[in-house]
């Protein structure tokens, strides 16, 4: 994953496209970040899995403000959030549609055995490692819930 966003970097500044080499160094930032907090923690450096949790957390920020900018009116703060989540989400693996996310909770469902909302926390956790990024943990988190009876 850093090989792709360095990459990508590189490659944004020889097709000098200020967009998205501004949003990728906001990427790059946010990750050295979280290197850094691990070194407290005696990790090395975030692996993939912690970089598709720093892109998914960029990506939900940029919802919220785009949504935050459309509500206010303010169109081109809004045009510019949603241009910065596509940069992002091009480094995300490919989202399950509807139904393959349907399919993956009834398999995470029966799997664990899952019969009240008590279970909820066993049936996520599959979820969020098997489907990391490719997934939007909230909106799965209501479909488990209302299959538990919630």
């Amino acid at each position: 994953m850093r090989t792709k966003i360095n990459d990508a970097i590189k490659q944004a500044m020889r097709d000098k496209e200020t967009k998205r080499l501004s949003t990728l160094r906001l990427v790059n930032a946010a990750i050295q970040e979280r290197d850094i907090a691990l070194r407290g923690k005696g990790k090395d450096k975030a692996d993939d899995e912690e970089v598709l949790d720093i892109l998914a957390k960029m990506i939900k920020q940029r919802e919220e403000s785009s949504k935050m900018y459309r509500e206010g009116g303010r169109a081109e703060l809004e045009a510019q959030e949603l241009e910065e989540m596509e940069i992002i989400r091009g480094f995300m693996p490919k989202q399950l549609s509807a139904e393959e996310a349907e399919a993956a909770v009834s398999e995470a469902i029966a799997e664990t055995g899952a019969e009240s909302l008590r279970d909820m926390g066993k049936v996520m956790g599959i979820l969020k490692e098997r489907y990391r990024g490719q997934l939007d943990m909230g909106q799965v988190g209501g479909m488990v819930k209302g299959r538990l009876g919630g």
